[in-house]
């Protein structure tokens, strides 16, 4: 496809085993859940809390929940797959996007939604995934405030949800119906999301905060996403593999699956949809 941040000195394949031996198992998404449940923990105390935020360069607030969130993944995640590169929204924010990734590299946003988590909304996400060349291979969504995460699993296998502490059962996007829903964003006016949600083929609509919405549509409650204004490849890279994982897609305007690894790890418009 042309644009991805190549690496000068390709990785060793050989380093990479264990992590693909983790993938294929399905012991690397267990073990992502169980670092985003653990974030999770990190992030509820602040929750409704009066917590306050910093606004960064590009205008988007950062609270002290992120920031600690943020912190916990990456040492769990070096810790266990210390070969990965990691691209993370508040280690980009502060030093800077890295020049190139491998072959491997870790996308993370330890707490999207911020605006609706300062308001006190409930629909806010931990995201972690993890992408191969230019595509999403593994992700796990947890959502604190609904005791809720999502995860692709092994290969070819589906998608799960678990409630915290619970068990995981099977998510399936669903059938299209008659009254197809879409999600959109709250930063859109209510006409622009009717219009949205009509050029989708969609008569409801309903407004909702960060990577949620992807996973609502992977469990079957919903049927498409549509995205016009630009977005940051951590925010959907979790959300996409799961649901790919049960059965949908995340296309991006050219009609293939939204790619990663792209100039300023940016995206531009999508859709996901369940079927």
């Amino acid at each position: 496809m042309g644009y991805r941040v190549r690496m000068t000195v390709p990785a060793s394949s050989s380093a990479f085993a264990e992590l693909e031996d983790d993938l294929v198992s399905g012991r690397l998404t267990e073990a992502l859940a169980d670092i985003a449940e653990e974030a999770a923990q990190l992030i509820l105390p602040y929750w409704r809390a009066g917590t306050t935020a910093e606004i960064k360069a590009d205008d988007s607030p950062v609270t002290a929940a992120d920031r600690a969130a943020e912190a916990l993944i990456l040492e769990r995640l070096t810790a266990r797959w210390p070969q990965v590169q990691a691209v993370a929204e508040e280690a980009a924010a502060a030093d800077g996007l890295p020049p190139s990734v491998g072959e491997w590299f870790w996308l993370i946003d330890p707490l999207d939604g911020t605006k609706g988590f300062i308001q006190g909304r409930e629909s806010y996400t931990v995201n972690i995934a993890l992408v191969r060349g230019e595509a999403v291979v593994a992700g796990v969504v947890t959502a604190p405030a609904l005791g809720l995460t999502w995860r692709s699993t092994t290969p070819g296998e589906g998608a799960q949800r678990r409630a915290f502490g619970d068990a995981w059962k099977p998510a399936r996007v669903r059938e299209r119906p008659q009254d197809a829903t879409a999600l959109v964003s709250h930063s859109i006016s209510d006409e622009d999301a009717e219009r949205l949600a009509g050029r989708n083929g969609c008569r409801l609509w309903q407004g909702m905060d960060s990577s949620l919405k992807f996973c609502l549509i992977a469990e079957g409650r919903y049927d498409t996403y549509p995205r016009t204004g630009p977005t940051s490849e951590w925010d959907t890279a979790a959300g996409q593999a799961v649901l790919e994982a049960a059965g949908g897609r995340v296309l991006a305007k050219d009609g293939r699956p939204l790619a990663y690894g792209k100039p300023g790890f940016l995206n531009g418009p999508f859709c996901a949809i369940g079927a």
